[in-house]
């Protein structure tokens, strides 16, 4: 196997200390574009919107925050009928840590989900996977539209009394760098082991997110 050139410790700190100035160069770049993100302009959202709640219970736009001012929503591509269970959405679900509800609650922000699909065949899904991250339909409603959804994104509403308004939305890579398993892997010598990846020759690749599983599809010898 082709491996990156062997140095003593001392040359490479030297190596890792030249990477670290590139790294705090990204962090700071990134500080500066939260903080532009922060100062976005909103979209206020007054449609009477009917959601379902996980219990089946009838919710309002204003019922999702539970009381908090910040609501961000992972949109799971599960339409009504659909027989197949998105890889990527699920993936992505279970990178959220069971408590993180607590942390973000600490800030006023509450996370969920939400899809098209009814609760009937969502409910389903969520006790198969052991989710536990509230999980609401949007369906019947132009919430989905409303926010340009078309596929699986994320979205951040914020509530001002009640008023609510729609402030960030992001799909694709944006959303992909939110994953735990992803950001490990960035910092591990393979990464991610995908084909679009700029690795050493003879790194193991494969097919971009071709490997990706619900996690009870992998077998015992991935657990």
């Amino acid at each position: 196997m082709a491996r990156p050139e062997i140095v003593t410790a001392e040359e490479w700190q030297t190596a890792r200390d030249a990477l670290l100035v590139k790294e705090k160069e990204l962090t700071h770049a990134l500080d500066a574009l939260a903080a532009q993100r922060r100062r976005l302009p909103m979209v206020r959202l007054d449609k009477p919107y009917r959601l379902v709640a996980p219990d089946g219970a009838d919710a309002s736009l204003i019922d999702l925050f539970a009381g908090r001012r910040q609501l961000v929503i992972y949109h799971f591509m599960l339409e009504p009928g659909q027989d197949w269970l998105c890889t990527g959405c699920s993936t992505f679900t279970d990178n959220l840590a069971e408590h993180s509800q607590a942390h973000l609650g600490a800030r006023d922000t509450r996370l969920i989900l939400m899809a098209r699909a009814p609760q009937a065949e969502i409910e389903p899904v969520r006790r198969r996977m052991s989710w536990t991250v509230p999980w609401y339909s949007s369906h019947g409603s132009d919430l989905h539209d409303d926010l340009r959804v078309d596929g699986f994104a994320l979205n951040v509403l914020l509530r001002d009394g009640d008023e609510v308004f729609h402030t960030y939305g992001t799909t694709a890579r944006g959303v992909d760098r939110l994953r735990l398993d992803f950001n490990l892997l960035d910092l591990t010598p393979h990464g991610r082991q995908e084909a679009w990846e700029d690795s050493p020759p003879g790194w193991p690749q494969t097919p971009t997110m071709r490997w990706l599983r619900p996690h009870d599809e992998y077998g015992d010898h991935h657990a």
